[in-house]
């Protein structure tokens, strides 16, 4: 069954193990986004990985690989079959291109990472895989119009790497800021991922991986010996300079070298040589690495700081920039057709030229193609079931409102700081709204008493309530607080916890614990003002516990009781 590849021998073998390192790469972006982003968001992040790959799988399948490599139509699309029933497809072709697609797929999870329903993402996984890919690949691999004008994508910086980083630019710009990256006046705030041990790991897969993604595009090693040391040696002389590139650059701009920005670049170079990493010199790859240190770093820095559009692990900056970059460079850089092609007498520079002009108007068609398609359908999930998650839902961590996972690290105790003011809901932010809790107002009266006894009051409570419940003490004079990331174990009456289908009867639930200590303002206002906002009538609402508190020392001044207590600022 199925139609003869014409591999054989050493070229089948070679192009299978490529299949199977592409493949892997799904574990590269996996462990990158992980740990680029919040330990909350950890399942989810994981989850969307899988999906993308397996819903990408069957989509391209059915329709996208005919539309892809089907009988040419006027340049523009491959003609449907009915392969997928007839089983008369060429199936070396088809897993091959499978992996690649996924790829593409794949790519976006991470600029949307943190706030993007499931659900929606899922529709996103399918329409990208099914038709937006396939068309495009189709243009540039499939024997389309920019494959007959010679465009050149050799493994697909422009057919994989710019179509998942459109995609991700698009989407990002719609969805919007994760809550918290921005402050009042539009200024952004860092949000560190929870495990750089992860994405190092991440890039180090990718990285291997690579060698697959650019070395098996030959679809074949006999008689293309040299050829492949030639792909090999590109494809790792680009990302190495390009992470040193970032490394010098952090350093210099910022005083230390940044390690994920430095990750990053790896992965820059990695995408920008993948275009020409066949036709390309070793010292082409060097250049082409320098330049893709520099997009990479400013990229991310212009998209956060100027067009306001939250990538919470580089991905736009890393595949869309680069891969359109890198694509451009192949023109320039190529010893067979572009300038340095020219300068070496291989073709006249009006040919170089010309073969610079097709790259770029491949580039700027498949930006275009992909930029479009996707911000019609991004809006239309958008306006039907929904793109983003609720602010109580985000806050909360995508791991348990989307997959009712308490934690992605069940056994562990996650100790991660707190910043209160990362939290903050009434931000810069385009589409946001105050959350309903947030409206209560809190009766002050001004007739209560001083009272100079000391209590520490201990409030339980769920993270998505935090804000409230600091906005509610601030207005009743309460404004210093410890807030703590703690897990409360046991059981949740109302609401039934799943592992494989099994119910969990004792889980550990995330919580955040918060203390005062006041003297100044009563214990039952500040009881009064948790209560408001923190009442829903539901189980897990939290408790308050009150205890009295001997002495205080300010550590700096030796102050002691009352007066230790009257600084707003933290000791």
């Amino acid at each position: 069954m199925g139609i003869d590849s014409g591999l054989r021998g050493a070229d089948l073998v070679w192009v299978i193990t490529g299949t199977a390192l592409v493949f892997f790469m799904q574990a590269g972006f996996a462990v990158v986004e992980a740990g680029l982003t919040r330990a909350k968001n950890t399942g989810n992040i994981i989850m969307k990985n899988l999906m993308d790959f397996c819903l990408g799988t069957i989509v391209f399948w059915v329709l996208g690989y005919s539309l892809m490599h089907g009988d040419d139509i006027a340049g523009l699309i491959g003609l449907p079959t009915t392969g997928f029933i007839t089983g008369n497809m060429d199936m070396t072709s088809l897993i091959f291109q499978t992996v690649f697609c996924a790829t593409a797929a794949t790519i976006v999870s991470g600029a949307m990472a943190e706030r993007t329903k499931f659900s929606s993402y899922c529709i996103y996984s399918v329409i990208i895989s099914l038709f937006v890919y396939p068309i495009s690949g189709h243009w540039i691999w499939g024997g389309g119009w920019l494959s007959q004008l010679g465009f050149h994508d050799f493994a697909g910086s422009t057919a994989v790497h710019m179509v998942g980083g459109i995609s991700a630019l698009i989407g990002a710009r719609i969805l919007g800021p994760r809550i918290g990256k921005y402050d009042k006046d539009g200024n952004p705030k860092a949000i560190p991922g929870h495990n750089l041990t992860f994405a190092a790991l991440g890039v180090f897969i990718l990285w291997f991986c690579w060698f697959g993604f650019n070395g098996a595009s030959t679809y074949g090693v006999t008689g293309q010996e040299l050829k492949l040391s030639l792909i090999l040696v590109t494809t790792n002389m680009a990302p190495a300079v390009a992470a040193t590139t970032c490394l010098f650059i952090t350093w210099i701009k910022y005083k230390k070298p940044d390690v994920s920005m430095t990750f990053n670049g790896a992965l820059a170079g990695l995408v920008a040589i993948t275009a020409g990493t066949d036709t390309v010199s070793p010292l082409a790859a060097f250049i082409i690495g320098i330049i893709s240190g520099f997009v990479v770093v400013y990229g991310c820095e212009f998209l956060e700081k100027k067009a306001k559009i939250d990538d919470p692990v580089g991905a736009i900056a890393v595949h869309g920039f680069n891969g359109a970059l890198g694509t451009i460079l192949v023109g320039v850089f190529s010893f067979n057709e572009g300038i340095a092609g020219a300068i070496k007498g291989n073709v006249s520079f009006a040919e170089a030229f010309r073969f610079l002009g097709v790259q770029v108007l491949g580039v700027g068609a498949v930006a275009l193609w992909v930029g479009v398609t996707m911000t019609v359908f991004f809006h239309i999930i958008k306006k039907t079931v929904g793109l983003r998650v609720s602010p109580e839902e985000e806050i909360g961590g995508l791991d348990f409102s989307e997959h009712n996972l308490a934690t992605a690290y069940s056994g562990f105790i996650l100790n991660n700081e707190v910043d209160i003011d990362k939290l903050d809901l009434i931000e810069y932010h385009p589409s946001s709204t105050v959350p309903a809790q947030m409206k209560h107002e809190i009766r002050l009266d001004s007739e209560d008493e001083l009272q100079p006894k000391m209590t520490l009051v201990s409030i339980i409570l769920k993270k998505p309530k935090f804000e409230a419940l600091k906005y509610a003490l601030n207005r009743i004079g309460v404004t210093g607080m410890t807030v703590t990331e703690v897990m409360g174990c046991g059981t949740q009456n109302g609401h039934t916890e799943t592992y494989r289908g099994a119910p969990l009867d004792i889980t550990l639930v995330p919580k955040l614990k918060v203390d005062v200590v006041i003297s100044a303002v009563p214990v039952e206002k500040v009881i009064e003002a948790a209560k408001t906002v923190l009442n829903t009538g539901m189980f897990g609402d939290g408790k308050i516990f009150i205890s009295d508190v001997e002495d205080v020392v300010r550590i700096r001044t030796g102050e002691r009781g009352f007066d230790a207590l009257q600084d707003r600022y933290c000791e």
